[in-house]
């Protein structure tokens, strides 16, 4: 299975900018699977919830939503992407997956990072995991990578790979992203964004580095921090089955669940 991300630089506010230029970056390089970042039509610093919800877009009627379906259709592939999404008066950080027969699945974030809180609604959705062809795909955003639970619910769940639209301030995500991959034995594609937003007082510089890590723990692919960026790379998802540490050492059949309850029992 060959699968990309595309590393873009957003201009906030020109959804359809943003869109054809994404659209044009994937139509440079074939792949089946493909990862858009957090967010990568609108741009990331909303001023207001107002703002936000002028820019959002009912999924999957929405036009974006409508095109990324279109274009899986005609190139017969899968897409993940990062979208505001409004549903009614909610509004959420949403990631969706297409394919070529319509909307096959939707995440919407569940930890907000930061003034987020102030723009959308905490996700519901949970951590799902579809099918596309052979492949078992499961959805996270961005700040999620900082919560361990929600790549193990993924991988309990099946995930063999872990698309990851993201618009990274801190710098720390793209190693532990390296730690999701070995502890839960999958794949990870983690599409960032580049570029600054600054919006009054407020300006925030993004990191760069998508990449690719494998089962093992390895990069594939990673992009650079500051410049706009398309790779591709060749992967066996069927590797990420293969949840043995150790001849002995199965990573999720040794789990232990009975001393964990504090995960749940605490808040």
């Amino acid at each position: 299975m060959k699968v990309a991300f595309y590393q873009s630089c957003p201009v906030y506010g020109d959804v359809e900018y943003n869109l054809f230029t994404a659209l044009g970056a994937l139509c440079s390089t074939r792949a089946d699977l493909y990862v858009l970042p957090e967010l990568f039509s609108t741009g990331y610093l909303f001023g207001s919830r107002k703002e936000l919800s002028d820019l959002a877009e009912p999924v999957p009627s929405g036009p974006t939503t409508r095109r990324l379906v279109d274009f899986c259709r005609s190139e017969g592939c899968a897409v993940v992407a990062g979208v505001a999404e409004r549903n009614g008066k909610k509004l959420y950080n949403t990631a969706i997956l297409a394919g070529p027969k319509g909307l096959i699945g939707r995440y919407r974030k569940t930890h907000l990072f930061s003034q987020e809180k102030l723009w959308f609604d905490p996700g519901n959705t949970g951590f799902k995991v579809w099918r596309y062809r052979d492949t078992r795909i499961g959805l996270m955003i961005c700040f999620d990578w900082i919560f361990p639970e929600a790549a193990r619910v993924l991988a309990l769940n099946g995930a063999d790979i872990i698309c990851h639209p993201s618009n990274l301030i801190l710098p720390y995500c793209q190693g532990a992203m390296v730690t999701r991959s070995i502890e839960n034995r999958v794949f990870t594609i983690t599409a960032n964004r580049v570029g600054t937003e600054t919006r009054g007082t407020v300006e925030l510089t993004f990191s760069g580095m998508s990449q690719v890590t494998d089962p093992l723990g390895r990069v594939l692919a990673r992009a650079p921090k500051a410049t706009e960026k398309m790779m591709a790379v060749e992967i066996r998802p069927a590797l990420a089955r293969n949840k043995k540490a150790t001849p002995a050492n199965h990573i999720l059949r040794d789990r232990r669940p009975a001393y964990y309850r504090e995960l749940t029992e605490r808040s």
